[in-house]
């Protein structure tokens, strides 16, 4: 099975809380992860060229394709066994319209949700979803 890749800003209260939900809803463990201020996550960040700022934004990375922002989220809960699956029609509507609302949240999301002092450590539950 191929995975896909998530990389996410992992001291954001509100990024590790979408990576729990993302776990318990990923039946088919389709997806890895890595915080992008671990090694695996800077290594994938270069190998990818990837050149926006990805404290801002959610990565998903299907084989050599790079998502980002709502898109990513959108391609995310398609894969996922829940009833969120529906919202994924809205890829469909200008990316411009669903970033906006997407960096909303995202310029917001240390303010509202609050930060670590540092990255999130997976438990030993969850570890082997983790990318090293």
């Amino acid at each position: 099975m191929n995975n896909k890749i998530i990389i996410f800003d992992g001291v954001c209260n509100l990024c590790t809380s979408l990576v729990h939900f993302i776990i318990k809803r990923d039946k088919d463990k389709i997806f890895l992860l890595a915080p992008s201020q671990s090694d695996a996550g800077r290594k994938l960040i270069e190998k990818h060229r990837i050149i926006f700022d990805v404290q801002e934004t959610m990565v998903l990375i299907d084989g050599e394709s790079v998502y980002s922002k709502s898109t990513a989220v959108f391609l995310v809960l398609k894969d996922l066994h829940t009833f969120w699956k529906i919202l994924y029609p809205f890829v469909l509507l200008p990316i411009g319209v669903n970033d906006f609302f997407y960096m909303l949240i995202a310029k917001s999301r240390y303010s509202i949700f609050g930060k670590k002092d540092r990255c999130m450590v997976p438990t030993e539950d969850i570890r082997s979803r983790f990318l090293n």
